[in-house]
């Protein structure tokens, strides 16, 4: 009698067989792992190690920025008129004192003329006066000696005294008007000055530069319309903003130094010369000013700039490659390599400055050489072979600016 199995009894059959035969071989493999895993621990592990360095080390910041003029003020005339000639231009130098511009100056020219006419009529006038003055006094002497001789009755003498008087106030008054002329004769004169308009400032360099144009020869001008923009260049001004983080290291007179895209080979120094008191609303950041000596004039308002501050500096660091650090139950540390170089021991550490790949570090029992790769598969004890070929090493690290 034969018995026949249904078709889907056999299709399960044959996948409780593969899955047995699927479980046998993940077991072996499973097997194997551990067992290489075993040998593994029972071997030292290859790492590449760095000897500690001590010296200096900088805690330094770049922060971008923008150059402005040291000063900038627009020539601008006093008077409307007619640009007659303008005798600098663009990128110019200026001297303090130096006329940039002239207007036509017929109708001032005019004033001034008719200004010294009139004072000639009241010297003249004056003259006039006091000769009348020293008559009167004469009559009143002589109407006076009369009188007391009884000669010439009181009415006479004060007939005498009251012209006397009279050609005394005339004097004053032609002195007032004198004055008045000679005053009239100045203004005159300082408004044909105004057509001839100079630069003009207070401290600083003797020589600024023309940053800007505003006017062409022939125009007509307004009365304080902008002629020209004159810029000091040196020093010259370096704006930066800072956040929080930074803002408590700086100090005034800081040193910084910067570079520019128009200049990439040339640092130039300058010093921190205004520190804001306050954060922007928008932006929490305050606002630096930077003070760059700039004698040859290269360094020009609106460029962009990557300014460079040192921040914190210590003179005898433990230094270590910042990749020998490496965490363990929540710490911090390096594995430094035994006097037998085959083992290492776990050092805690509290890392200080970074930079350059480099990082400061305190600690206990930090001398000789640290593990650089392969720590992870450490622990303290650990056995290992050393494998870099050539160790490098650094006489003095410097942190270099973080961008």
């Amino acid at each position: 009698m034969r018995f026949s199995i249904p078709k889907k009894n056999m299709i399960i059959i044959a996948f409780v067989i593969a899955a047995g035969f699927a479980w046998i071989i993940f077991s072996r493999f499973q097997d194997q792992e551990k067992t290489d895993a075993q040998n593994q621990g029972m071997k030292s592990v290859p790492v590449e190690v760095f000897p500690i360095q001590q010296g200096p080390i900088e805690l330094r910041r770049t922060f971008s920025g923008t150059l402005e003029p040291n000063d900038e003020f627009v020539i601008s005339p006093k008077i409307n008129g007619r640009v007659e000639r303008l005798n600098v231009d663009l990128g110019d130098s200026v001297q303090q004192g130096q006329v940039l511009a002239e207007l036509d100056n017929d109708e001032y020219v005019q004033a001034v003329a008719l200004a010294e006419a009139d004072l000639l009529v009241a010297k003249a006038n004056l003259v006039e006066a006091q000769n009348a003055l020293e008559i009167a006094t004469r009559e009143l002497s002589r109407a006076d000696k009369l009188r007391s001789r009884g000669v010439a009755s009181d009415s006479q003498f004060d007939a005498a005294k009251a012209d006397q008087l009279s050609k005394q106030s005339r004097q004053e008054v032609s002195q007032a008007q004198l004055t008045r002329a000679e005053a009239l004769l100045e203004t005159a004169k300082i408004r044909l000055g105004y057509t001839k308009i100079a630069a003009g400032w207070t401290g600083g360099a003797s020589f600024r530069v023309v940053a800007d144009r505003f006017v062409n020869e022939g125009e007509t001008v307004a009365a304080n319309a902008p002629l020209f923009s004159i810029v000091a260049l040196d020093p010259i001004v370096g704006i930066i903003f800072v956040s929080e983080k930074d803002y408590a290291s700086l100090r005034l007179g800081q040193q910084a130094t910067l570079v520019t895209d128009a200049f990439p080979d040339i640092c130039f120094n300058g010093q921190i010369e205004r520190i804001s008191p306050v954060f922007g609303k928008d932006t929490r950041q305050a606002k630096i000013e930077l003070k760059i000596d700039n004698p040859l004039h290269q360094l020009k308002p609106g460029m962009f700039i990557r300014v460079t501050v040192v921040l914190d500096r210590i003179e005898d660091a433990i230094i270590v490659p910042e990749q020998s650090l490496t965490t363990r139950d929540d710490k911090t540390g390096v594995f430094v390599v035994n006097n037998d170089t085959s083992t290492v021991s776990w050092r805690e550490v509290t890392p200080g400055i970074r930079g350059n790949g480099n990082v400061s570090v305190t600690g206990q029992g930090l001398s000789g050489r640290v593990i650089t790769l392969g720590q992870q598969l450490l622990n303290n004890g650990s056995e290992v072979t050393i494998s870099n070929a050539q160790e490098k090493s650094d006489s003095v690290i410097k942190e270099t600016p973080i961008k």
